[in-house]
């Protein structure tokens, strides 16, 4: 009798040890879902958008400042006491997923709004192993209707800029994202396109504490055969030194764009990086509340 009580309970025993650990096991494997720690430090590469947005009802003050090119070397300082151009921006979280924000520019009076979707984000787990975000502006040329030529209309004025940016944090240090796009101008110069297909590479890797090397490269082509008399727009190399903390990035850049708006950049860039008068000091501040 004693003995095959015995037996029973050695039997429950095991029969608990088993689902017990078979449920562990069940748990261990459920994939962690939540967002990747972040992939960048905030919503501004260099020049580009990363994946990242605003939380909900949390909002972002952006500063841009490219000083002047390099080409007249000591006389201003390598561009530091040339002509600036700067933009100040707004950005709004509406919820997790999406951003509305505005900006305007200096030197071609350029009003901006913009607004970014976060489609998915990688995961901790990996089970989605990239993020993806969706962004769009739609801009405002606000300079006199002289410089807009004959026949002047309102919507001459406008342009528009639209990409699809793809990142993946691939460890603690780097952080990588491809994004291709689309500018488009409703008027411009006629050595100019109207219509550009661009191509950004850009990344951040940490390489001490809060201190992160950032770099870009962009390149627009052209959206239909170009004619001999156009310009050939030049590709932009950037990179950065970044301190980022959880309120603020501070961004020092080297690049070539120096029109700060997505569209105008990709649509006029004559800087070449291949020769030292085609490079700009500048820098990036964000502010998070």
């Amino acid at each position: 009798m004693i003995m095959k009580f015995y037996h029973k309970s050695i039997v429950v025993i095991i029969s608990i040890l088993l689902i017990t650990n078979f449920a562990f096991s069940q748990e261990e494997k459920k994939p962690d879902t939540r967002p990747v720690r972040s992939p960048w430090s905030c919503g501004l590469l260099i020049d580009n958008q990363t994946t990242v947005s605003p939380s909900a009802k949390s909002i972002q003050l952006t500063i841009h400042h490219r000083f002047g090119n390099f080409e007249n070397g000591f006389s201003d300082l390598f561009g530091i006491y040339a002509p600036s151009n700067i933009r100040f921006g707004l950005n709004i979280g509406i919820t997790k997923k999406l951003m509305f924000g505005i900006g305007s520019e200096k030197n071609n009076k350029m009003q901006e709004l913009l607004w970014k979707y976060n489609i998915i984000q990688q995961t901790r787990s990996g089970n989605i192993p990239v993020s993806i975000s969706y962004f769009g502006n739609i801009v405002m040329d606000a300079r006199d209707e002289s410089f807009f030529g004959g026949n002047y209309k309102f919507t001459h004025r406008l342009s528009y800029f639209n990409q699809i940016i793809v990142g993946r944090k691939f460890s603690k240090k780097l952080s990588l994202q491809l994004a291709p796009g689309y500018s488009h101008f409703n008027s411009v110069d006629s050595v100019f396109q109207h219509d550009k297909i661009v191509l950004s590479l850009g990344g951040r890797y940490k390489f001490y504490n809060n201190l992160s090397f950032l770099f870009e490269y962009d390149q627009a082509f052209a959206a239909k055969k170009a004619e001999d008399y156009q310009t050939e727009i030049k590709p932009n190399l950037a990179l950065g030194l970044e301190i980022g903390t959880s309120t603020h990035a501070f961004q020092i850049t080297l690049s070539q764009f120096n029109n700060i708006i997505s569209q105008k950049n990709f649509g006029y860039n004559l800087n070449d990086f291949t020769k030292a008068e085609g490079w700009l000091l500048g820098f990036n501040i964000t502010v998070k509340f």
